[in-house]
């Protein structure tokens, strides 16, 4: 694991590992989600936007890829 991040309402705990991103329930630290199929290296970072909808994950594959997290899928360009 390279990178953690909390979600703004501190319910959420994002977490780079590999090549993919999980979503994690705080209260009872069960995954919700894996983010999947955007990157080709490792993920070195994650972020929440403030209002918690998008997450950036930078990768060693030298991209930086928005997720839409109710859709757990990569946000529109």
């Amino acid at each position: 694991m390279s990178s953690v991040a909390f979600s703004p309402d501190g319910k959420t705990l994002a977490s780079g590992s590999g090549e993919d991103i999980q979503l994690w329930d705080v209260a009872t630290g069960k995954e919700q989600a894996t983010l999947q199929e955007g990157h080709n290296g490792y993920v070195r970072s994650v972020a929440y936007s403030p209002d918690g909808k998008t997450l950036a994950s930078g990768s060693d594959d030298m991209t930086i890829k928005l997720w839409d997290v109710a859709t757990g899928k990569e946000a529109d360009k």
